[in-house]
């Protein structure tokens, strides 16, 4: 895919939204603004905000905001997602074609309420007065369409509150418009694969990422909010599907021998000896996947390509697979919101698409019944000591426990530490069953005969008892195990990290605490099943330097690496100069010291595509 259009396009996109964002919010926040008259409550709220937030963070937020919807909708638009195209137009005409529909009088009423269909009539009409009827028209139907998405993808489209809604941009229609460039910049052949929602963003904060790098060099430490941007990097495809291939795919090859699915597998390194200690699998749906560090998603969307195939191999109807692969075989977990967002989007289009020969059944199938990914933002938490006592005599130590009072403040660091948190919490699904089947009593009427007690109903309304939930939630994300962990984790080294952090890795990963990318090694392959696999990319220095000693001793002492490709520097053209040296390998969780792994040597190669060409070659004499 060359990605030098979606690049452009991100960046300018930014600083355009940033740029008009500002601007929309000066005028609004005035005392005598038309806003502050007409809508005082919105802006009251935003005042809030602001004063919480901050000028600067409230505009990046909303700005992002704005680029996450446009991008979404677009992508769905080509891919003829939508019932009706929302920011395009169809062939021959230059408005989105809900714009067109609207003027000629049609506009679906299971998306836009009464009252705000009377006035986009009104609007278009000219009996509602306007500055431009028309823009303003199309503000209104865009936002109903994004709160109508909410119900299907409510972890991308969150209820648009009213202030965000006042700081859109203004212009939305003309040739010089932030629409008008997104429609350019994603064209029908980069929405071909979900591939460029991770580019987008990765390209979308690459500037900050940029700023970041450049207060490093001035002894400034990372901060958690500019984590997410210091260790974002989209991995280059072909080194996914040799992770993928030679984790999953490989997993699928040694319990089922004769399967067709390695002719798709062009990464896969074939096992030079028969292997009789195989981690048994009996169906596909018993294979459960996690990236602890997933990004917007692209190593799970590889996986789920691959899962479908290995479904197609076992019989299973093709109508059923993306539930199955959506509910029961793929997790996710990230600190940073936006790409968390961008991982379920990704993976909730893979399943829209589900089976190519029937895609307009898919899409309806899925809209009628949305499924919701397994990805999990990593929140931080924090309770007081009070509130937790207070719930836990009210509802009593058998589901509130010493031991889980405990463990609850474990993710007030969340955006520091992210999957490196290890929790001891025993069996939290199933608590935080037994805690939602609490609040479903306490919703019901008093005199039902599985109602609650007035002073319990109380404590489970509270927003403490919803945190509870969350981190439960988090906890089973963590403590599960699995058969396949995948990830390029953040690399960030001890000169880089906060006082906080450099603190609590000295005392959790001894071992790794030189970078947060072997930190992750050691915490994948706790995240593994026994002979489970680890397929990872990371930074090369922990297979030579003397600071990881420790590491590579547990790393051969507990597992046993299958394969490695050497990659060296320029690994990722996305990254110019000697800039990054890198390592991609696949761990077993056991280990067999008379395993005999395969190594590829790609140091030489000066790109990308002469690292393939390398890759292939070594393949060829391997095999």
């Amino acid at each position: 895919m060359d990605t030098s259009r979606l690049k452009k396009f991100a960046q300018y996109a930014r600083r355009s939204l940033i740029d008009q964002v500002g601007s929309k919010l000066e005028q609004v926040i005035k005392e005598d603004s038309a806003a502050r008259r007409e809508l005082p409550q919105v802006v009251e709220r935003l005042d809030k905000v602001l004063a919480s937030k901050g000028k600067e963070q409230l505009i990046e937020h909303v700005a992002y905001v704005w680029f996450n919807r446009f991008c979404a909708l677009r992508f769905m638009d080509v891919n003829q997602y939508s019932r009706i195209m929302v920011i395009s137009p169809i062939a021959g005409q230059f408005q989105p074609e809900i714009l067109a529909e609207a003027k000629a009088g049609h506009i679906d009423e299971a998306i836009v309420n009464d009252q705000t269909l009377e006035k986009i009539f009104g609007l278009l009409n000219g009996s509602v007065k306007s500055r431009d009827g028309q823009i303003e028209a199309y503000r209104l139907l865009i936002v109903a369409v994004c709160n109508d998405y909410h119900r299907i993808m409510p972890y991308l489209f969150e209820r648009i509150e009213g202030y965000t809604e006042l700081l859109m941009p203004d212009d939305l229609l003309s040739g010089n418009s932030i629409l008008a460039y997104t429609r350019e910049a994603m064209t029908p052949e980069a929405c071909g694969s979900v591939e460029s929602i991770g580019w987008l963003y990765q390209f979308y904060i690459s500037e900050k990422k940029d700023q970041v790098f450049a207060g490093l060099k001035k002894n400034k430490k990372i901060t958690p909010e500019n984590i997410p941007a210091a260790t974002q990097l989209f991995t280059p495809h072909w080194i996914v599907r040799y992770l993928v291939e030679n984790s999953l795919g490989r997993l699928w090859m040694l319990n089922n021998p004769s399967s067709k699915v390695i002719e798709q597998m062009d990464y896969y390194i074939k096992p030079m000896e028969t292997e009789d200690d195989v981690l048994k699998i009996n169906s596909p749906e018993e294979i459960k996947i996690c990236d602890p560090a997933c990004g917007s998603g692209h190593m799970l969307t590889y996986a789920y390509d691959l899962l479908y195939a290995i479904y197609l191999d076992a019989g299973y109807d093709p109508a059923d697979i993306p539930e199955l692969i959506l509910t029961k075989n793929l997790y996710g977990i990230e600190i940073d919101e936006r790409a968390a967002e961008l991982a379920a989007f990704s993976l909730s289009m893979k399943g829209i698409k589900g089976n190519p020969q029937d895609e307009s059944n898919n899409r309806r199938r899925f809209f009628r019944n949305p499924i919701k990914p397994n990805i999990c933002r990593l929140e931080e938490i924090h309770f007081s000591g009070e509130a937790l006592q207070s719930i836990q005599t009210t509802l009593g130590q058998d589901v509130f426990s010493v031991h889980l009072l405990s463990q609850l403040n474990k993710f007030e660091d969340a955006g520091n530490f992210g999957s490196l948190i290890t929790t001891d919490i025993i069996n939290p699904k199933n608590i935080k069953d037994v805690l939602i089947d609490l609040k479903r009593r306490a919703n019901l009427t008093i005199g039902h005969s599985e109602a609650l007690p007035n002073e319990q109903i109380a404590k489970i309304n509270t927003p403490t008892f919803k945190s509870i939930l969350k981190v439960l939630d988090q906890a089973d994300y963590l403590s599960q195990k699995y058969h396949v962990v995948l990830a390029n984790p953040p690399y960030m080294g001890g000169k880089g990290m906060n006082a906080k952090m450099a603190k609590w890795v000295k005392g959790n990963y001894p071992n790794s605490k030189s970078d947060m990318f072997a930190m992750f090694i050691e915490r994948n392959l706790e995240l593994a099943v026994p002979t489970g696999v680890t397929a990872m990319i990371t930074m090369q220095s922990w297979m030579f330097l003397s600071s990881f000693e420790k590491l590579r001793s547990k790393i051969l002492s507990q597992s046993t690496i299958l394969s490695m490709a050497h990659l060296g520097t320029r690994a990722f053209d996305s990254i110019g100069g000697e800039v990054v040296s890198t390592t991609a390998f696949v761990l077993e969780n056991h280990c067999n010291p008379q395993y005999k792994g395969a190594y590829l040597r790609l140091v030489d190669g000066k790109s990308e595509a002469e690292k393939i060409e390398l890759f292939q070659k070594a393949l060829q004499g391997i095999l």
